[in-house]
């Protein structure tokens, strides 16, 4: 379905009823990757999962806009909707904007999932800058080794080849927008978070490694962890047998 939202055409999918659940995916994904976790609840809830802007079948945004915009939208949704209390489950991406709709509007959650969540600066070390000098020297390089092609062209090329993979499949807005929201650090919204809140992670996620899941564990008032060793950044795909059984306690599914 499609619903007009802030100007963007925003599609949507709604299963089951009974208390309001809002799942939102990770960056560059869509309503498919998790209609897993929509699959597990829908029978005892209403689920809502949304393709967030510029993802899936929605919209892009006309200009370059940040998380917290991102979150403005999807509260609009739920307005929208006539949703006065909600769980959050997010993961990666959805993880960052279930974390700013926690910290902003504790009177509308009731539960919130953080699955992979993103939403800290990485720990950056010396090899860090490294790949970011040798990026740039080589972005410099590659500017004047192709003369004859125009700038747009000219780095398009070498983003393509060199850029990182969620950059490579970005373009236009999206690629501008990426570039905005992997530099934001929530670390301050984390301890405004009163809704309980089940952080969920592989241990062996490179992309939102273990050590942001213990810091938001240690900052948000009232969390508990469950690693599943072995699974990676999609953990509840990885682990889905576990996952369905974990969340469903969380969520106390069999007393819905």
């Amino acid at each position: 379905m499609i619903k007009d939202i802030g100007g963007l055409s925003l599609n949507y999918i709604v299963e089951g009823n009974g208390k309001d659940i809002l799942v939102l995916h990770g960056w560059g994904a869509n309503i498919n990757t998790i209609l897993p976790i929509v699959n597990i609840l829908k029978d005892k809830f209403r689920v809502h999962a949304l393709d967030l802007p510029g993802f899936g079948h929605s919209s892009q945004p006309q200009e370059p806009i940040d998380s917290f915009q991102y979150a403005e939208i999807v509260k609009e949704y739920m307005d929208n909707m006539k949703i006065h209390k909600v769980t959050l489950i997010g993961h990666s991406f959805g993880g960052k904007l279930s974390i700013i709709l926690g910290s902003k509007y504790p009177d509308l959650i009731e539960k919130i999932v953080l699955i992979n969540s993103a939403g800290l600066i990485p720990k950056r070390g010396p090899k860090y800058y490294i790949k970011v000098y040798s990026f740039k020297t080589l972005r410099f390089l590659y500017k004047n080794l192709f003369f004859w092609l125009k700038d747009e062209e000219k780095l398009e090329k070498f983003y393509k080849k060199f850029g990182s993979t969620d950059y490579r499949d970005a373009s236009g807005v999206m690629r501008r927008i990426l570039v905005t929201v992997v530099n934001e650090n929530l670390f301050p919204l984390l301890s405004k978070i009163k809704a309980p809140t089940l952080l969920i992670w592989g241990d062996e996620d490179t992309a939102t490694p273990l050590y942001m899941a213990k810091i938001m564990e240690k900052e948000i008032e009232d969390a508990g962890l469950v690693v599943f060793e072995g699974a990676g950044h999609y953990s509840y795909l990885d682990e889905y047998q576990r996952f369905s059984v974990v969340i469903r306690h969380f969520l106390k599914y069999n007393e819905q």
